[in-house]
């Protein structure tokens, strides 16, 4: 009994995975009714791999959303004046408000970027009820994977799912399929972890051969790395305990670095059309560096400290080896720029683009 205006009314199928009759809609709503505005959310699991009725390609235009980044968390609690700061570049005000900045980007990495859970904690703030939410969030990715995938697969994709943890956890962040099981191989695994990444839960992030333009020329598709959607989540599967957030900086040294290396690589996918990789040497010396990205006409690479230690041996021998005219380290140290060198603050990893300044156009 609702009339619905076009000129003012925007029409929202939630969990349209459940209905392919809707889906298969969309393509009579753009091409009969296109004064409509469609919007269609829902399980990616259960889009991506729904059999049944076709899919209206070319009908549908896709947005990538991703968990909020630290700026529009520290937007969502008020704190706009900071991330002010930093989109300006004012770096005397952002040093004298370093300590504020590290709680913020502290909190962030617990609490992570889940909108539900960002608008819980702006309301009230509790640390523990964020652990709950986000333990029932894990849950429901992982009652998915039994509603929406192949029964005999889904073993194998709750297998993988759950070591990905460990799997940032060790020093060597490649991953490992021993890890998952003893035995394991990459071919018994390569469905599942279609179904990880095509659903957008996990990030894979290729090693490159050669640090070399186009990026994605030299890929090597047998080494990778792989993080989960969010950091927030990575530290609720670790069993980070909230008291770690009060123990100043070291709370980023956790785990070996991982919830750091998580929650840079996490801020890197939500800047639109950069592709990101990391590199390491073939002659088993333990030198890696953690991304690889394509800035303009540059191949940029990027060391994560995890704490205002900056002793980057790895990217110096990469930059003896490669010569880039920009690299770029990024720690809770303040920024810096020597030369060809920035050092850029954990908490300002967004604004990459505008500090690299002109440098990036080559």
């Amino acid at each position: 009994g609702f009339k619905i205006n076009p000129q003012n009314a925007l029409i929202v199928f939630d969990e349209i995975q459940e209905c392919p009759q809707a889906l298969t809609s969309l393509k009579y709503f753009n091409e009969n009714a296109p004064q409509y505005d469609i919007v269609a959310a829902g399980s990616m699991l259960g889009v991506a791999h729904r059999g049944g009725t076709g899919f209206p390609v070319g009908k549908v235009e896709f947005i990538n959303l991703y968990p909020l980044s630290f700026e529009e968390f520290a937007l969502a609690l008020g704190q706009g004046r900071f991330i002010e700061s930093a989109r300006k570049k004012e770096f005397s005000v952002i040093s004298g408000f370093k300590e504020k900045y590290l709680e913020l980007l502290r909190r962030y990495c617990y609490v992570g970027g889940m909108p539900e859970i960002v608008r819980h904690f702006v309301d009230n703030g509790d640390f523990n009820a964020v652990r709950n939410i986000q333990k029932r969030i894990i849950e429901s990715f992982e009652l998915d994977f039994s509603k929406h995938i192949p029964a005999n697969t889904v073993t194998k994709v709750g297998l993988l799912w759950k070591s990905i943890p460990a799997q940032l956890t060790k020093e060597n962040k490649k991953f490992i399929y021993g890890i998952i099981r003893q035995g394991a191989r990459a071919k018994e695994y390569e469905t599942a972890l279609s179904w990880l990444s095509d659903c957008g839960l996990v990030y894979k992030i290729h090693k490159i051969k050669k640090p070399a333009m186009p990026l994605a020329a030299y890929e090597d598709f047998n080494a990778f790395k792989l993080f989960i959607v969010d950091v927030g989540l990575l530290c609720a599967l670790t069993g980070l305990d909230a008291a770690t957030i009060l123990n100043g900086n070291k709370f980023f040294d956790e785990y070996k670095g991982a919830i750091t290396e998580q929650y840079v690589l996490q801020q890197l996918k939500t800047l639109k059309d950069i592709p990101v990789f990391y590199w390491s040497n073939d002659n088993g010396n333990g030198t890696e560096i953690d991304f690889i990205i394509q800035l303009g006409s540059n191949v940029v690479p990027i060391e994560v400290k995890s704490s205002i230690n900056l002793r980057a041996k790895s990217l110096n021998v990469y930059r003896k080896e490669f010569n880039p005219r920009i690299s770029i380290r990024t720690s809770t140290a303040d920024y810096k720029q020597t030369e060809e060198l920035y050092d850029i603050p954990l908490y300002m990893i967004e604004e990459i683009e505008t500090l690299v300044g002109e440098d990036k156009a080559g």
